[in-house]
C-alpha cells in the first residue's frame, strides 16, 4: 500500500527546497526555448510555432536589487511561465546594465573615502579596471538575487551592456547613425553636473523641493518692464525679455532694444514677442537667458538671439566683471540682490517652494550649460530602406521622431494603458535632440578619432598612427536602447533575431517610459525597420506602507532576500502581485507577505490531506469517474479557470492571483474538501468519485498557481504528477 511522502509530515519550508528546485529547473534546460519539446509547442493557423519573447529590463550593477526589481521580476516571470505552459516557445533573456555614471560615481566615492584619491590621481586605465571589478562583483550578487525570485531566464543567453557582443552592437549603431547624418557634434544646452563634471540624462536628476526667494525687479530705473526670477545671478547673461504677442501692456515695447549696466555688467536686452510666454503668470514677462535655460535657448533659436554664457563648468561666474568673475553662483546671487536693493530696483521678495534639480549620484545642483557634445538628431529625415512598420513604405524619408509616433499611433505597438500612452505622446511631441556623450571613463567609448582637422568614425580604430580617440563615453541609454535586438545577436546574422524579434512584451516602471521605451522604439525603427516589442505594460513603483518612496535618507528600504528568507519567494511574489493592477503604485506590506506564507501552508496542508485520503485509490484519476454532482463542481471550477486564464492573457495578474487564492482557500479547502471528507471517511458509494474530484482539482489548481508560486507548486507536483509527466515548469496549462 502507498504511504504518505515523508516531507508532508512537517510544515512546508521554502528555504529548504527553493535553491534545489531552481537548480533542477536550470539543469533541465527548459529555460532555453531551444530545449523545449516540439510536442509541447503549439502552432498558429499557418502552422508556424507560437513564440513569446521578453528581454529583462537590465538592472544596474551598482549594488543589490530592491523591491522594485523583485516586483518586476515576479511580474515578468509569471507572464513567462504562463506562456510557456500554454505551448509558446518562450524566451526570456537576462542581462545587466553597466549604468556607467552611477557605477563610476560609486567607485570614485569609495576611492576618495578610503585612499583620498581622485580619478585623475589613478588615471583612466586604473580607474576603469577598478570600476569593472566592482561591476563584476555586483553583477554576481544581482544574478543570485534574481535566481532567488525564481525567474525562469535563459542564462545561456545572458548579456551585459559592456560585453564584447554589445560593444560591437553599440559601435555599429553609432557608425550607421553617424553615416546617416543623425549623429552630430554640436553646441547645445545640456544637464551639467558641476560635481561630477559630466553631462547627465534626465533620469539621473533628482528633484528636491527647497525654499527659495523669488525676486521681482527691473534691470534699471529706465527699463520699462519688471521681471521675476529665483536666480538673479543668471540675469547678467540675459539678452532679451519675452512677452506674449497678445499682451497689451507691453505691445509698444516689442522690437525695441535697451542697453543697460546691470550690476556693473553691460547687457543688451531686446523685447520680443513669443507665444510660449504665459501672460497671466507673474509679470507676464520672461527674462531670457539663452545659455542657462533649455526653454530660453529654444526662444533664442527662434528669434536669433545672442547666447552669452556667464556660468562655467564649476558653477562659477564668467564673462561678467572683476567683482563677479570666479564667484560661486550663490555668492554672485547675494552680490546682485544687494546691488538691486541699493539701487532701489528690487520691487518684491517672496519665499516660494522650488524644485531644484540635483544629480542623483553626486548631489550637485544641475546647471543647464551650453556644451560641445554629441547628439542624436531626432528631427532630421533619413531613408528607411526596409520597413515592417504600418504606414511606412520601403525607401520612405522619415525622422526618428515621426517613426516613434507612428509605431504607437498606428497600433503596431500596443500601449493599452491610456494614461501612459498620453505621457508617451507628450514626450514625443516635445522631443529634443538627444545628448549621448558623457565626460566619464567607464562605458562605451565614442568610436570617433581625430588627427588635426580630420575626423574618423568606425567600429575599429584607424590602423595608421597619430589618431587620438574621443575622450567621452556614450550615455548608458544608448546601449540599453539596443537591448531588444543586441541581446539577440545583432548586428551579426543570428537566427534568434529572425525568430524572436520583435519581442512580445515589455513591462518596465513608468519612470523610464520616455527615457528607455521610446528610445528602444527609435533604435529598432532605424536599425531594423521594425518595432522592438508588440505590447508595453508600464508598471508602477513599489512604495513603503505609508506610500513613501524607498530611499536611503528615510531608511525605509527593504531587502527582498531578507523577505524571502523570512517568508519564502512564493509569498513575496504573491504579496507583490496581488491587489494592485499593473500601472498603479503599490504599497509594500510585510503582513501581506506573511499572509501569503500562511496561504502556502494552506496549500501544503490541503495537499497532505488529499494525498492521505487517496492512498487507497488504485485506479488512475479520470473525470469519467465523477458522479453528476462532482461533475458540476468540476464544471464550475473550469469556468473559474477560464476567467482566470482570460485575466492572465490580458495581464490582469492582480485579479488572476486573487481569484486563485479565493477559490483554493474558500471553495476548495473550506467547502469541497470538507464535503468529500465525509464521503471518503464514511466509505460511501461516492468515495471514489470524491477521491477523483479532490485529486483532479488539486492537480489543476497546482498547475494554475504555478506561474505565481512556482516553488511550492513544483515541490507538490513531484508527488501528484503522473508517471510520464515532466516538470511542472513545462506542464500544459489546464484551461
Amino acid at each position: 500500500m502507498k504511504t504518505l511522502p515523508e516531507k508532508f509530515l512537517k510544515p512546508y519550508n521554502g528555504n529548504e527546497v527553493e535553491d534545489s528546485i531552481y537548480r533542477d529547473w536550470v539543469a533541465s534546460g527548459y529555460f532555453n526555448p531551444d530545449n523545449l519539446k516540439s510536442e509541447n509547442i503549439n502552432k498558429d493557423s499557418n502552422g508556424k510555432e507560437k513564440v513569446f519573447s521578453i528581454v529583462l529590463p537590465p538592472p544596474n550593477v551598482t549594488g543589490v536589487l530592491h523591491l522594485g526589481h523583485a516586483y518586476e521580476d515576479s511580474l515578468q516571470d509569471t507572464v513567462v511561465r504562463f506562456k510557456r505552459m500554454n505551448g509558446y516557445r518562450t524566451l526570456w533573456i537576462p542581462g545587466t546594465d553597466s549604468a556607467a555614471i552611477a557605477t563610476q560615481a560609486r567607485v570614485e566615492k569609495n576611492i576618495q573615502k578610503e585612499e583620498g584619491k581622485s580619478r585623475y590621481d589613478l588615471g583612466r586605465e586604473e580607474l576603469v579596471k577598478r570600476v569593472s571589478k566592482f561591476a563584476k562583483d555586483s553583477e554576481d550578487t544581482i544574478i543570485s538575487q534574481v535566481k532567488k525570485m525564481g525567474a525562469s531566464l535563459d542564462w545561456s543567453r545572458y548579456a551585459y551592456t559592456l560585453d564584447d557582443k554589445r560593444e560591437l552592437a553599440v559601435t555599429t549603431a553609432f557608425k550607421r547613425m553617424y553615416d546617416a547624418g543623425l549623429i552630430y557634434k554640436g553646441n547645445r544646452i545640456v544637464n551639467w553636473d558641476p560635481k561630477g563634471q559630466t553631462t547627465i540624462s534626465d533620469d539621473e536628476i533628482s528633484s528636491e523641493e527647497r525654499k527659495a526667494m523669488l525676486y521681482t525687479f527691473k534691470y534699471s530705473k529706465n527699463f520699462p518692464i519688471s521681471i521675476s526670477t529665483t536666480r538673479p545671478e543668471t540675469k547678467v547673461g540675459d539678452t532679451a525679455v519675452a512677452v506674449h504677442p497678445e499682451d497689451e501692456r507691453y505691445k509698444e515695447f516689442v522690437g525695441k532694444t535697451f542697453e543697460e549696466e546691470f550690476c556693473g555688467v553691460h547687457i543688451k536686452i531686446k523685447i520680443i514677442a513669443d507665444k510660449e510666454v504665459e501672460k497671466d503668470f507673474g509679470t507676464g514677462a520672461l527674462g531670457v537667458t539663452p545659455a542657462h535655460s533649455q526653454i530660453d535657448w529654444e526662444i533664442a533659436e527662434r528669434h536669433g538671439l545672442e547666447k552669452k554664457q556667464v556660468i562655467n563648468e564649476y558653477a562659477k561666474m564668467m564673462n561678467c566683471n572683476e567683482e563677479l568673475d570666479g564667484k560661486k553662483v550663490i555668492e554672485a546671487r547675494e552680490i546682485i540682490v544687494n546691488w538691486l536693493r541699493e539701487n532701489d530696483l528690487l520691487e518684491k521678495e517672496e519665499e516660494v517652494n522650488q524644485n531644484v534639480p540635483t544629480s542623483e549620484r553626486t548631489g550637485g545642483i544641475i546647471e543647464p550649460l551650453p556644451k560641445l557634445q554629441w547628439f542624436v538628431d531626432v528631427k532630421k529625415e533619413f531613408e528607411i530602406k526596409k520597413s515592417k512598420i504600418t504606414g511606412i513604405k520601403d525607401g520612405s524619408k522619415i525622422s526618428l521622431k515621426s517613426l516613434m509616433e507612428i509605431s504607437v499611433e498606428r497600433g503596431d505597438i500596443e500601449l493599452p494603458q491610456e494614461n501612459f500612452k498620453k505621457i508617451y505622446f507628450h514626450w514625443i511631441n516635445n522631443l529634443r535632440d538627444w545628448c549621448i556623450s558623457r565626460q566619464i571613463w567607464f562605458g562605451h567609448r565614442i568610436p570617433v578619432w581625430y588627427k588635426g582637422e580630420e575626423i574618423y568614425c568606425d567600429v575599429n580604430a584607424p590602423k595608421e598612427e597619430g589618431w587620438i580617440q574621443d575622450e567621452d563615453v556614450l550615455d548608458t541609454w544608448f546601449s540599453s536602447a539596443l537591448w531588444t535586438f543586441s541581446t539577440l545577436g545583432w548586428p551579426e546574422n543570428n537566427p534568434d533575431l529572425e525568430k524572436y524579434h520583435p519581442t512580445s512584451f515589455m513591462s518596465p516602471a513608468y519612470e523610464i517610459l520616455p527615457l528607455w521605451v521610446s528610445r528602444m522604439i527609435l533604435m529598432s525603427g532605424f536599425h531594423l525597420g521594425e518595432i522592438p516589442f508588440k505590447t508595453v505594460m508600464i508598471h508602477g513603483l513599489v512604495r513603503d506602507i505609508q506610500g513613501k518612496k524607498f530611499s536611503k535618507s528615510l531608511n525605509n528600504g527593504i531587502d527582498p532576500v531578507e523577505m524571502i528568507n523570512k517568508y519564502g519567494a512564493d509569498a513575496l511574489r504573491m504579496g507583490l502581485l496581488s491587489g494592485t493592477a499593473i500601472g498603479n503604485d503599490l504599497r509594500f506590506d510585510e503582513q501581506k507577505v506573511k499572509g501569503y506564507k500562511h496561504f502556502g501552508n494552506k496549500i501544503w496542508n490541503a495537499t497532505r490531506f488529499v494525498l492521505e485520503k487517496t492512498l487507497d485509490l488504485d485506479q488512475k484519476i479520470n473525470i469519467d469517474n465523477l458522479n453528476e454532482s462532482h461533475k458540476e463542481i468540476y464544471k464550475n471550477w473550469k469556468e473559474k479557470l477560464k476567467d482566470i486564464t482570460t485575466d492572465l492573457e490580458n495581464y490582469r495578474l492582480h485579479l488572476a492571483s486573487e481569484k486563485l487564492y479565493d477559490y483554493f482557500w474558500k471553495t476548495f479547502a473550506d467547502v469541497i474538501i470538507e464535503d468529500c471528507k465525509k464521503e471518503i471517511v464514511d466509505n460511501t458509494p461516492n468515495k471514489i468519485s470524491a477521491q477523483n474530484l479532490l485529486l483532479i482539482l488539486l492537480r489543476e489548481q497546482i498547475i494554475s498557481l504555478h506561474p505565481f508560486m512556482p516553488f511550492i507548486t513544483e515541490e507538490i507536483w513531484k508527488e501528484i504528477k503522473n508517471q510520464d509527466d515532466d516538470l511542472l515548469l513545462v506542464t500544459k496549462w489546464s484551461a
